[in-house]
């Protein structure tokens, strides 16, 4: 996808002191399996991820626990992950543990989908950065381990901005002039795949806006704020000019060919989705660098927090029999020094930030010197400083899961200009106060 999901925080200030009920759908739980205490043999627990290296990193945890042993199923994709672990809790038969992002967190826990695991992990929090400690949480209540943070900057080739004498965008105004002036060359700037509202998402979320907050009792919605409409007026400049390829995902080697022989000039992304142009390129490398995410005209640097697989956790689920030894397992995998190099470098794992609270010292692990070549150096910084300004104030609504799969539908019309982002924004007004309403949410909007 265009855009990640790094260091989630809850509201959770506001949310401590609210109940579920009204807010989230009830939830019940059969609590963890102590009954496993009496079986014979080691404990195996089912984990459920997407991530390359995850599978060294299980390797390397069966490898030394004797009595606990993760059983590894890779999951094609995030999306995938939500539709495969719905069917396996309606079946009655979902996995211990779960990869997954921030953004769904508080969906699962509304469907009762996932374990409280806060007396089991609790005392590791010193151990973790505060923004990715929080993405685990619900009300103050632990449903999982943290993975990763979420520095988000613009990579963008240098060899085309040298030939056309441009400079790395600094504002979303130089973006949209740059983007013009390289479609005089045939050039698009940026990717919108018609699948991934993400861009919009984030957008909304550097400039300040809050599709969900916690109002009283009840949440509050509003997709037609200030920030969303200024987020909105970007998007739609760069559509209404054609600075954008439309290359779906579905496609990823179309998408990374693309980047690769200079046919799209940028990305805003984070340090994992490197691993996939290095995996993917033979032509440009060295020939790209990184700069800061582009700001709005008069403002300080602020990073939106991202989506996807930066600002993962693992979650521990309720069917899961044995949480504690979940728990544990998942904490291992967040913590071991030699698991979280596997995930943080790009050519081994997906280059994922750790969550943990010295994060910026996996930096130059996390990013590839084949890939930017003598920008590798000055590339170091950018994502430190990133690092320091990524969003904390962003709330993930209770039916988020449902939310975006209709955000999608809207968006594939948005980019291919058969209605205005203004339409889709308003039409997901209606529709999430309406969906919330319908699932005995208290809402306002």
């Amino acid at each position: 996808m265009n855009f990640t999901s790094p260091r989630r925080r809850f509201a959770s200030a506001a949310v401590a002191g609210i109940a579920l009920t009204g807010l989230l759908s009830a939830c019940g739980g059969s609590g963890s399996g102590d009954d496993a205490a009496a079986k014979s043999g080691p404990v195996t627990l089912p984990f459920w991820g997407w991530a390359n290296g995850q599978e060294a990193v299980v390797k390397a945890f069966n490898a030394s626990h004797k009595d606990v042993q993760l059983k590894y199923t890779k999951v094609t994709d995030q999306l995938t992950m939500q539709k495969q672990l719905t069917n396996a809790v309606k079946a009655g038969n979902a996995p211990c543990l779960v990869q997954n992002t921030a953004e769904y967190v508080t969906s699962w826990v509304s469907q009762g989908a996932l374990a409280d695991i806060t007396q089991y992990v609790e005392g590791e929090q010193d151990k973790f950065n505060t923004g990715s400690w929080a993405s685990a949480q619900v009300q103050g209540k632990m449903y999982g381990v943290p993975t990763s943070s979420a520095p988000q900057f613009t990579i963008y080739r240098t060899d085309i901005f040298e030939k056309y004498g441009l400079k790395p965008p600094a504002t979303w105004d130089d973006f949209i002039a740059a983007g013009k002036e390289l479609k005089k060359h045939g050039i698009k700037i940026t990717n919108y795949a018609g699948e991934d509202p993400s861009t919009l998402e984030v957008l909304a979320m550097q400039a300040g806006a809050h599709w969900y907050a916690i109002d009283g009792d009840a949440w509050k919605v509003n997709f037609q704020d200030e920030g969303t409409l200024k987020a909105a007026k970007v998007i739609q400049e760069i559509i209404d000019n054609d600075l954008n390829a439309k290359l779906s995902f579905a496609d990823y080697a179309a998408v990374q060919r693309s980047y690769d022989t200079g046919a799209t000039a940028t990305r805003q992304i984070s340090t994992w989705q490197m691993a996939g142009m290095v995996q993917n390129f033979t032509k440009s490398f060295g020939d790209w660098a990184l700069a800061p995410w582009p700001t709005y005209k008069g403002e300080a640097p602020k990073t939106p927090a991202g989506t996807n697989l930066t600002g993962s956790v693992t979650l521990v689920t309720e069917q899961c029999e044995n949480q504690e030894q979940a728990a544990q397992a998942a904490l291992w995998m967040s913590t071991n020094q030699d698991a979280v190099k596997t995930m943080a470098s790009p050519e081994t794992g997906n280059g994922v930030m750790p969550a943990l609270k010295d994060s910026e010292s996996y930096v130059g692990e996390s990013i590839s010197q084949k890939l930017l070549g003598k920008n590798y150096e000055p590339a170091q910084k950018i994502v430190t400083d990133s690092l320091g300004t990524v969003t904390t104030d962003w709330t993930f609504g209770p039916n988020w899961t449902a939310m975006f799969t209709e955000l999608q539908a809207g968006w594939a019309k948005v980019v291919n200009k058969e209605q205005k982002v203004t339409d889709l924004l308003a039409h997901m007004q209606e529709w999430t106060v309406k969906d919330l309403k319908s699932r005995g949410i208290s809402v306002k909007g």
